[in-house]
């Protein structure tokens, strides 16, 4: 099953290229230009894992993380940051980000954050649903 991805910061080229490598290495992408957008995005399509850059104009990286997480606990969230903001990452992971890279990052460091966030995420739908069925059970005796 593919990964669906967002990738979500202001600088366009950025955003475009970035999806350009990693539709190349088979996931699918969705691409937002700020967290309004990004939030929007979420709301119309499938998304496993959303690349967030730290910081944006209006919604900062933070605060639609924290919005993200409200609405779909279970997406998984990596920061994307400059030096200057690895402070404001480290908070994102404690708002429930799953990890934070570095820009700029190389491809093949971002895939292995997208697989062990994509496995984190499948992980935690299977144990809610291993505990959907035994409630099942339970109530009905079984």
């Amino acid at each position: 099953m593919k990964a669906h991805v967002l990738v979500v910061d202001d600088e366009v080229a950025f955003v475009d290229v970035l999806a350009e490598r990693l539709e190349t290495r088979g996931f699918v992408v969705h691409k937002a230009y700020g967290g309004d957008e990004a939030l929007e995005c979420l709301g119309q399509h499938k998304v496993d894992v959303v690349i967030l850059d730290v910081v944006m104009p209006g919604k900062s990286g933070v605060e639609t993380l924290h919005e993200i997480k409200h609405k779909q606990p279970l997406v998984e969230v990596i920061m994307l940051t400059g030096h200057a903001t690895v402070e404001t990452a480290i908070e994102g992971m404690k708002l429930g980000a799953y990890d934070y890279l570095m820009k700029p990052t190389e491809t093949p460091d971002l895939v292995e954050k997208i697989n062990g966030a994509l496995a984190r995420k499948r992980d935690h739908e299977e144990r809610i649903r291993k505990a959907e069925i035994n409630e099942i059970v339970r109530r009905r005796g079984w």
